[in-house]
């Protein structure tokens, strides 16, 4: 007579990744920078929730790596923008290196947000003890008059740019750059690299693909040459342990709720201890606390 129950007991119905401990570990006295995509911003709110000290985004959503590394490269470099670098489109002020929750009717109001942000971060990534970076996609836009690569579009005409994707090389050479830098204003700042698990059908499926291999290869390459960097497995994790439509919002490109706490949960694993992950629940159930109102 068939076991059953020893049967279904041996059977394996998911593919859990198991991720090695980090070679070092975050705690509640570091300061996080993040930057990257969507999905970077999910992570931000997690650590936020949490009462961890970050610095999220401060060019707003980006996406590719050309972008991120220039973005980084600004901060370093405490750039102020200028009207120059300000344009007017169908009545709104934006900056082509900018996500659009900087753009604002008034040119001067456009600019005080751009710099106000870049001072603030250009602070707080000297002090930084991590760096959480998310990539997006490999495609990029430029400009067609000027070759620009911008980091959102805004909704401008598509005739006014070319498509064109990044390859292995230019993501590792851009980064190389990049990291040197920021061990020169901070030598003890660790990396974190992750690719967003969202995919961008926009591009097209085997495009999608082409492009993830792509950053996931360059990443590999660069945490092989730098020490200081690590990578954590947001995209395999939505990919290939939890792979199944469930797991995805309406929209069947984005996390949904639970896998996002569930890659939240890895990331804690990952690099938290005990005492951190105690004080994390500690600090959201204090927030609970805050928001009850007593019925008298």
């Amino acid at each position: 007579m068939l076991n059953l129950k020893k049967y279904t007991k041996s059977m394996k119905f998911r593919t859990e990744i198991k991720i090695n401990p980090a070679g070092f570990q975050i705690n509640h006295k570091d300061k996080i920078q993040i930057i990257g995509s969507c999905f970077a911003e999910n992570i931000a709110k997690k650590l936020n929730d949490t009462g961890f000290i970050t610095d999220v985004n401060p060019f707003g959503i980006i996406y590719n790596p050309s972008t991120i590394a220039k973005s980084i490269t600004e901060i370093i470099e405490e750039k102020q923008y200028t009207n120059d670098e300000i344009f007017l489109y169908e009545g709104i002020y934006h900056s082509a290196s900018h996500h659009s929750r900087f753009s604002d009717t008034n040119r001067d109001a456009t600019l005080n947000k751009i710099n106000s942000k870049l001072n603030e971060s250009s602070d707080f990534i000297r002090q930084a003890t991590v760096i959480l970076i998310t990539f997006g996609t490999a495609y990029v836009y430029r400009f067609q008059k000027t070759g620009e690569i911008v980091a959102n579009c805004h909704k401008m005409p598509e005739k006014m740019f070319i498509r064109t994707r990044l390859n292995v090389k230019e993501i590792v050479e851009n980064w190389t750059v990049v990291i040197k830098k920021l061990q020169e204003i901070n030598e003890n700042l660790k990396i974190i690299f992750s690719i967003s698990p969202v995919r961008h059908f926009r591009d097209g499926f085997h495009e999608n693909q082409l492009s993830k291999s792509i950053m996931l290869l360059a990443v590999n390459e660069i945490i092989n040459n730098f020490p200081n960097c690590n990578y954590f497995p947001s995209y395999e994790i939505l990919m290939d342990d939890l792979r199944d439509y469930r797991f995805y919002d309406d929209s069947l490109v984005h996390p949904s709720t639970k896998a996002i706490e569930y890659i939240w949960e890895k990331f804690a694993e990952t690099f938290f201890n005990k005492e951190t992950i105690n004080k994390a629940e500690e600090f959201i159930n204090k927030q609970k606390a805050l928001k009850h109102i007593p019925l008298n």
